[in-house]
């Protein structure tokens, strides 16, 4: 199984969610694009916050030093993403794959993050609440199904239940489970919210 990470937008909670997933499933993790924070990247806390020996981090096929949209950050690196040069890795364990911002993020002049996901792929939307987060995922979750993908939804966040019910109900994607505001998250709060998230996972 291979599950691809998106969020409605940046800042919404992905990360977290991939390291927990990761954790429930003892599944390698691949960040395909990384722009910014390099010296901490997503792959960094990842590693950070699992605890499970089976787990192996897949290096980046792009490293950008801006942390901005992977086309841009690329261009100030001097370089073209190039959507061939994205090599899925070959594991025999299950694979988490973390998008980079939202699903149209660009990559380069013509594709997107929504390129990178293949027919085998599950996704998972990762949803938070704010002010146009309806709108948001709704609209992700719809370009989604045109490719007929299997969907689930992780909300993040502090719970808002009139936000969670509608999406899910015109939506119908498989709702996984929601990880709260924590006042840190470590290995420890990873490892809990992993066992609750587990069962859910393995029926995905």
């Amino acid at each position: 199984m291979k599950l691809f990470i998106t969020g409605i937008s940046t800042d919404v909670g992905k990360t977290i969610a991939s390291a927990i997933i990761v954790e429930a499933l003892q599944a390698d993790y691949w960040k395909p694009v990384q722009a910014g924070d390099l010296e901490y990247s997503d792959s960094d806390r990842v590693e950070g916050l699992i605890s499970n020996g089976k787990t192996r981090i897949h290096k980046n096929s792009y490293a950008l030093n801006t942390p901005m949209s992977p086309h841009a950050a690329a261009e100030i690196d001097g370089i073209t993403i190039g959507i061939d040069k994205i090599k899925e890795p070959k594991t025999k364990n299950l694979l988490v794959i973390e998008g980079a911002g939202g699903l149209l993020v660009p990559l380069n002049d013509s594709d997107t993050v929504f390129d990178l996901i293949k027919p085998d792929y599950k996704v998972i939307v990762v949803s938070r609440h704010y002010l146009g987060s309806i709108n948001h995922s709704l609209l992700t979750i719809e370009k989604l199904q045109e490719r007929n993908l299997k969907i689930g939804i992780i909300f993040s966040g502090d719970e808002h239940p009139t936000t969670e019910s509608i999406i899910l109900k015109k939506t119908s994607v498989t709702f996984l489970g929601r990880i709260n505001e924590e006042e840190v998250f470590n290995k420890k709060v990873v490892k809990k919210y992993a066992s609750q998230f587990k069962s859910a996972l393995d029926s995905f």
